[in-house]
């Protein structure tokens, strides 16, 4: 085994600090027997605001900053032509955060130098049928690799068995930086001062995310439109349905706030600034909630969630909080009434949340699964 072995690790959402929280992780973790360069776009357009690249005085990793073309449709978008040479400089893996059936995904694998592994990590959640050329990148891209990553039980039974992905595979969930997501009194009290509502008063319950109908919001309107418990409601986000959302929230001019333009590191202030989290997505021909970040994120902040049972929802919460089924709306009514009128059941999911937080999604820990099996495929190379 050399003394030092380097990996490359690209992805869009490095343009994000705290997207890298993974890369820098894994460099800390590997001190001093590995070395961690990670390729992020110099710009790009994000799903909320255009976003440049956000650097960090305490980057671990060594950060290469890249152009990126057509970032307003991720399936079309391709890296600029300085990827190719990073990629030429002697690298003992990469690891790609690009999914292998988009543009970048096959860029990355054509211009893979022979001989080094390359690892995708992928979140689909459903086996597809990809038009032309989407379904060609992908199996070539497949064919490249060495080995690919998923972070849920939904995509690695959806993929399994799909041509090309009977390599080497590790189910290693999202993370969630303990840094920045944690319980807040100040935080929740400087948000609620700002929404205009009292800390103390009625529990207000949270929405964060897409504001899309496959994430569930029209179910969600229903439903609260339908408790007889008082409330309150705080959607963060943006989206398709920020209209029609508007037009419903204008019943209750008290009760709701919509907040479209909350930054990515402003996130742990408004969880904070909830009683309850809510993920009603509901699935739809061509998809299904992939992981659910904002569970976890949730969970580091002591906010008890309820989900819908789309997708990978149930294996995130598993006991940490409340499934209920995706088209159940008198079940909705039912597990929101019940946390608005119990605070103490509140604080037992509360708890629960943080110590599955804690002992499965810190990075640390998932920092520390990717390491063993980047050493696993290098080290049978090796043999």
């Amino acid at each position: 085994m050399p003394s030092t072995r380097k990996i490359l690790s690209i992805g869009h959402s490095y343009v994000v600090r705290l997207n890298r929280r993974l890369v820098n992780e894994i460099a800390r973790l590997g001190q001093p027997t590995w070395e961690v360069t990670a390729v992020a776009p110099a710009f790009m357009h994000g799903d909320l605001r255009s976003l440049h690249l956000e650097s960090d005085s305490n980057e671990l990793c060594h950060l290469e900053a890249v152009p990126v073309h057509n970032s307003q449709r991720i399936h079309f978008m391709t890296y600029g032509w300085r990827l190719q040479e990073i990629m030429q400089q002697g690298w003992d893996l990469v690891h790609s955060w690009e999914e292998p059936y988009i543009l970048v995904g096959g860029q990355i694998a054509w211009w893979m130098p022979k001989n080094t592994p390359l690892v995708y990590r992928t979140a689909q959640s459903k086996s597809k049928e990809y038009p032309f050329p989407f379904n060609w990148i992908e199996n070539y891209a497949m064919s490249q690799s060495a080995g690919w990553i998923c972070s849920g039980q939904k995509v690695a039974e959806a993929l399994k068995n799909r041509p090309g992905y009977s390599r080497p595979m590790r189910l290693i969930p999202l993370g969630v930086d303990l840094k920045y997501f944690y319980p807040s009194a100040s935080a929740k009290q400087e948000i609620r001062h700002i929404l205009g509502w009292e800390e103390q008063g009625t529990p207000a319950i949270g929405y964060l995310g897409r504001f899309v109908p496959e994430k569930g919001l029209d179910l969600l309107m229903s439903v609260l439109d339908s408790l007889q418990t008082p409330w309150r409601a705080l959607f963060v986000g943006t989206g398709i349905m920020e209209s029609s959302l508007r037009s419903w929230a204008k019943q209750y001019p008290e009760q709701v706030r919509i907040c479209t333009d909350v930054k990515h590191n402003q996130v742990p202030q408004y969880l904070n600034a909830m009683d309850i989290l809510v993920a009603p997505s509901q699935t739809v021909s061509n998809w299904q909630e992939q992981f659910g970040r904002m569970l976890i994120e949730a969970f580091a902040c002591g906010v008890p969630v309820i989900g819908s049972d789309s997708g990978e929802i149930p294996h995130v919460i598993k006991g940490a909080g409340v499934v209920v089924g995706e088209k159940d709306n008198l079940g909705w009514v039912a597990a929101i009434s019940e946390l608005l009128n119990s605070p103490d059941r509140r604080q037992e999911l509360a708890q629960k949340g943080l110590e599955r937080v804690q002992t499965m999604y810190a990075w640390p820990i998932v920092a520390k699964q990717y390491l063993q099996f980047f050493t696993e495929l290098l080290d049978c190379r090796c043999l």
